[in-house]
């Protein structure tokens, strides 16, 4: 009898499975729920690999564009060392509040800081301050992902690292039948990692897709 192969959600559970609840995380995602706002924080999986990511970056200024109820600025923040801060942009004032509470709860409420409104005007403001970043995580509206890719280089620190999330949009950026505009702008994303020579970079095909790149010239 030919062997049955598990496909790609089922490995994402048992992996999810393997490590113990995280209260921390855990109350973010209720606190989203019970505002009946959309729940589409980070994956778990990819939440953890962001915390790492940052560790090993050694960054000690990172932006995240896209807060939401403040789960990916936790896993972010986690990576920082003691000196390092995060700067966090959300174009809504309520989801702005309860991920700023969240980071607050976590322990992180004295390093953080939020530029609520909308992001391409909190991406000049941040260049015009002179501000630079060695860490970069993208996860906002998907028809900005190149614009807010011009602007993160632009941002960024020599060997700085740009993360985005949902970069596959479940599979339609595959699709040459599919034309909307956030799928033409996530393709032009995901070329723009593979051909950019300011870039290096790799997609992850597990859940959504995540988009891993470092900053070279």
């Amino acid at each position: 009898m030919k062997e049955r192969l598990l496909g790609p959600e089922e490995m994402e559970r048992y992996i999810e499975e393997l490590f113990p609840p995280d209260p921390d995380l855990r109350r973010v995602l209720e606190g989203i729920r019970e505002r009946g706002m959309p729940e589409i924080s980070v994956p778990t999986g990819y939440g953890r690999l962001l915390t790492l990511l940052v560790a090993m970056s050694g960054a000690r200024q990172v932006l995240e564009i896209g807060a939401l109820g403040g789960y990916s600025g936790i896993c972010l923040a986690r990576g920082l060392g003691p000196q390092g801060r995060l700067t966090s942009l959300e174009l809504l004032p309520e989801y702005a509040e309860l991920a700023a509470a969240q980071l607050e709860a976590a322990g992180f409420g004295g390093r953080t800081e939020y530029r609520v409104g909308d992001a391409g005007r909190s991406l000049e403001a941040l260049k015009a301050e002179g501000r630079r970043f060695g860490f970069f995580f993208i996860d906002a509206d998907k028809g900005g992902y190149p614009r807010y890719l011009d602007a993160a280089i632009e941002l960024a620190e020599p060997g700085a690292v740009i993360v985005a999330d949902n970069t596959l949009l479940r599979g339609r950026v595959a699709d040459p039948a599919r034309t909307g505009p956030s799928v033409l702008a996530m393709r032009e994303f995901n070329r723009r990692l593979a051909e950019d020579p300011r870039l290096a970079g790799t997609l992850l095909p597990a859940y959504d897709g995540l988009a891993v790149m470092r900053v070279i010239g």
